[in-house]
């Protein structure tokens, strides 16, 4: 198969199906061969990722391509205008701020000269990350680890719906990559995408993504009930003057905050198709819990909440989770049981339970749930048969993509594959020769170092991310492994000794500032070289706020202010220059 065909060149036969979005009609772009439908699973099957009767894998679908020649869309990009504090201190009022420029990254191949004229676009996609969608009333939830880190608990968290509806606004109003002008292909999640790995945080989450009303509020259905109307001076209580903690650092007294926050939420969908990779909180209670202690569920769905800790107690319990020492929670279940008398009322909720593998599968295969597509966003009911959550799917022409499963089902946060997953890694990557593959996971090379055994497969070694690095070297297709997790831009340069180049991106979180997606274009520069460019991009929600405009809009707007202002934040997240919108220069393979 030749590698330089382009996203927008024709190709006979091409299925014209086309689809509506909630912003317009979307219809398969040229060079696209087949429309969207199911696609297998070859850890699950033992064929060819994804094959069916045409022998090939399933191809992203994108909007329709302009008219030629494209124009670079950078309108609603980082490289436009990035939001930015207006005050010097205290709290910080964010306004328009200036964008981020391009940095060229060359440590793998040197960029020859007039490649701007010469390129052709291969594909183009949108990654989002750790969006945390979060029941902010979930009883399992850890907010009185604040005692001991003010960082434990944010005082933005209960707007995670809002500011995600944002995103996907955001990304429907895109007309275009950055660069080359080539039409989107898909989004695509990387995980993280619930954070208590609730059933209603999931159902949530399928909503924003395809479409839908959602109502971020479990428990009693006519108010908020959780830690900011707890009177507790450890959280900012926005309605009520209580001189909290967070109204001593310049926070705003905003009465109705909290039944606006749990109010409901249109989303219009994503008007691409969108695929999914599963991360540790999607697959764990609380990202770091194994699942299938009975307390622990029993408890989520309850009529009971710790909200406060001691110092001492909270410290001891964060370093556990830190260090992974109590993977099954069963330190984390005596000490709520110790506490039971401290606990506070709250109303039960069966929708709190945590879901498993088979329900965040199940849920990607539910129609109601379709959107534009694909028919389980990359998963298949041969994914649900055989228990594994990784697949591929072909993005275009000369491009295929791999999602992986780095969460390791024996508990704790880090990741690993476990070897049948990592052979079918090797296989697949050996299947595709003739195209260039992306890898999607959750975990970075650096965060897979949790290689405790799997429960359901105890005899199965796990694989960590050096052994990932080394294997994605030995394949000369492999293009870049795009992942999250750390909450943190990072681009890092893969060059093995005797082995092929490739960039790791690693994007930032949405829950955390600042609250960020990157677009994803793959050229091919006709000199030997091929680039991928990477543009940031935050909401659709304005840079300024108001605090009397607490409408979905001006939640979300508050979603980033309250973000950049909590306390004890990690103000390096945005990573430096190089980490953001880039030009990643490869040696062709």
């Amino acid at each position: 198969m030749s590698r330089t065909r382009s996203v927008t060149a024709s190709v006979p036969g091409v299925h014209r199906r086309s689809v509506l979005a909630a912003a317009g009609a979307v219809s398969l772009s040229a060079g696209v061969a087949h429309a969207l439908r199911a696609t297998d699973s070859q850890a699950a099957t033992g064929h060819r990722a994804g094959a069916e009767g045409s022998g090939q894998a399933p191809v992203a679908s994108s909007r329709k391509a302009p008219a030629a020649p494209l124009a670079p869309y950078t309108k609603g990009t980082t490289v436009a205008g990035v939001a930015a504090p207006r005050t010097a201190s205290g709290y910080r009022r964010l306004g328009d701020g200036p964008g981020w420029q391009r940095v060229v990254r060359r440590e793998l191949a040197a960029p020859k000269s007039g490649r701007a004229a010469r390129r052709t676009a291969l594909a183009a996609f949108v990654q989002f990350t750790d969006l945390h969608l979060m029941d902010v009333q979930h009883p399992l939830r850890l907010e009185y680890l604040r005692s001991a880190d003010p960082h434990a608990w944010r005082p933005h968290e209960a707007l995670t719906v809002p500011g995600a509806v944002s995103l996907v606004e955001r990304v429907n109003a895109l007309r275009g990559a950055p660069v080359t002008g080539s039409p989107l292909h898909f989004v695509m999640t990387t995980g993280d995408n619930t954070d208590n790995n609730a059933h209603c945080e999931l159902e949530w989450f399928m909503k924003i993504m395809s479409g839908g009303r959602i109502t971020p509020n479990s428990g009693d259905p006519r108010h908020y009930e959780g830690v900011q109307n707890s009177g507790l001076k450890l959280y900012w209580q926005p309605d009520s003057d209580t001189r909290d903690a967070d109204k001593q650092l310049g926070f705003p007294h905003l009465p109705g905050f909290l039944a606006a926050a749990v109010r409901e939420v249109r989303s219009p969908g994503l008007n691409l198709p969108w695929y999914s990779t599963v991360g540790n909180h999607d697959a764990l209670p609380l990202g770091c819990y194994a699942h299938g202690d009975s307390y622990l569920t029993e408890y989520a769905i309850g009529g009971r909440k710790l909200m406060n800790l001691p110092p001492a107690q909270a410290k001891k319990l964060q370093d556990a989770v830190k260090n992974g020492t109590d993977p099954r929670g069963v330190d984390f279940r005596d000490l709520l049981k110790s506490h039971s008398r401290d606990m506070r009322a709250v109303t039960p909720d069966e929708k709190r339970a945590p879901y498993t593998p088979a329900d965040y599968l199940k849920a990607h295969l539910d129609p109601a749930h379709a959107g534009l597509g694909p028919a389980g966003h990359g998963y298949s009911s041969a994914n649900l048969d055989a228990g594994t959550q990784y697949y591929s799917f072909r993005i275009a022409d000369d491009v295929v993509g791999i999602s992986l499963d780095t969460t390791d089902p024996g508990g704790h946060y880090e990741g690993s594959v476990g070897t049948a997953q990592l052979k079918w890694l090797d296989r697949t990557l050996g299947e595709n020769k003739d195209a260039y593959v992306v890898v999607f996971s959750h975990h970075t090379s650096k965060t897979m170092t949790n290689t405790r055994p799997d429960p359901a497969r105890p005899g199965e070694r796990r694989h960590n991310g050096a052994e990932v690095v080394a294997l994605l070297a030995g394949h000369s297709n492999v293009l870049a492994w795009v992942n999250g997790h750390i909450h943190r831009n990072v681009v890092t340069p893969h060059s093995a000794s005797g082995g092929h180049s490739f960039w790791e991106i690693s994007t930032a979180s949405h829950v955390d500032h600042p609250q960020l997606a990157r677009v994803v274009e793959l050229v091919d520069n006709k000199d030997g070289t091929l680039s991928l460019f990477t543009t940031l991009v935050e909401s659709a929600a304005p840079h300024r706020t108001d605090f009397a405009d607490l409408s979905q809009t001006g939640l979300a707007a508050l979603y980033r202010e309250l973000a950049f202002n909590a306390p004890g934040a990690n103000k390096a997240l945005a990573g430096d220059p190089e980490d953001r919108n880039t030009e990643l220069v490869l040696k062709k393979g």
